[in-house]
């Protein structure tokens, strides 16, 4: 499944074979750098975007990602751009899960170590400092909540502290340090692209359009039928239920329609914080041309809806190429 993972190419001939041939950029153009933000399955609209601005002519020169915005942005610095998005087009909901190696022994739900064995074995000794574009995987150091730039090493390394989600990936050891997903503390990485060197920044928040959260709920308290409503889900679905203990430990992890499971307690209160400090870190540190597809209707593990993303990123890619044309000849 990975074999879109194997051989690197120079910078133009990423650009050529991305989309067809690009237009030439200007010798003299600034230095264009992408914050490629984090968001599961939504990151998919991260290859249409990169289409859309390399068939332009905008191709980077400097690329900060968090978590998918990370692999999607080194998938594109090796030069498979085009074989990554078969392979995304390519998922179903049932392959996807092979790919997911369950555990309740380590310090999350997935080892992780399918996928990363998978990516070792097409990348091998790829090296951050050997790309042909400065880039950054952005993780989070666990204990002290340092935010880390990994810009040296394995690269698959890097991709791997990258996209471990807290809880449900397993944390990777890199340089004696334990690190997971970078959305903690910097969701759309502006600040990592303008610190390597970019002089135009181009930022994608996967997350934009999910309207309605963080409204305040003024008043609110128990209703009278609350414990009646839990009894029912208990004897429905609870502990004294006869079922299996497989079947047991899968709605643990996953839920069912009326209660949610461990994986989607932890990703929304993952993806509630990540809203949070994006609003943040985005409005002390501005980009200078912002995406926002509007994927909220995709899940953050609706990998099978891989097209749909792409053509959402590649959408609103197009409403932004004269925004960037203008802000390239200004800057000029």
């Amino acid at each position: 499944m990975f074999d879109f993972l194997l051989g690197r190419g120079r910078n133009d001939d990423r650009a050529a074979a991305a989309d067809g041939p690009a237009e030439a950029p200007s010798a003299r153009r600034p230095a264009i750098g992408l914050a490629l933000g984090g968001g599961a399955a939504r990151g998919f609209a991260h290859i249409g975007i990169l289409r859309r601005l390399i068939a332009k002519g905008f191709v980077p020169d400097v690329i900060a990602g968090t978590s998918i915005g990370a692999v999607a942005g080194a998938l594109y610095a090796t030069g498979h751009l085009d074989a990554f998005e078969q392979w995304a087009r390519g998922l179903t909901r049932r392959n996807v899960f092979g790919y997911l190696d369950f555990s309740l022994s380590g310090s999350g739900l997935i080892r992780g170590d399918r996928l990363a064995e998978r990516l070792g074995a097409q990348l091998g000794e790829v090296r951050i400092d050997e790309l042909p574009v400065r880039y950054a995987a952005i993780a989070t150091e666990i204990g002290t909540g340092h935010e880390i730039w990994l810009t040296r090493g394995r690269l698959v390394d890097a991709l791997r502290a990258a996209y471990a989600l807290p809880g449900i990936f397993t944390p990777v050891l890199i340089g004696h340090r334990w690190l997971v997903d970078g959305a903690l503390v910097n969701p759309v990485p502006v600040s990592a692209a303008r610190a390597l060197g970019a002089r135009l920044v181009i930022a994608v928040n996967l997350n934009a359009d999910l309207f309605g959260r963080g409204t305040t709920i003024a008043s609110h308290g128990p209703e009278d039928d609350d414990e009646a409503w839990l009894a029912t889900l208990r004897s429905r679905h609870g502990v004294n239920s006869v079922s299996g203990a497989a079947s047991l430990v899968k709605r643990q992890l996953i839920g069912t329609a009326d209660r949610p499971g461990i994986s989607t307690v932890m990703m929304e209160a993952f993806n509630i914080m990540q809203d949070r400090i994006t609003r943040s870190r985005l409005a002390g540190d501005p980009p200078d041309i912002m995406i926002n597809p509007p994927l909220g209707r995709i899940g953050l593990f609706d990998f099978h809806r891989a097209a749909e993303a792409i053509d959402i990123g590649a959408e609103a890619a197009d409403r932004h190429l004269q925004p960037i044309e203008e802000a390239l000849a200004a800057l000029s």
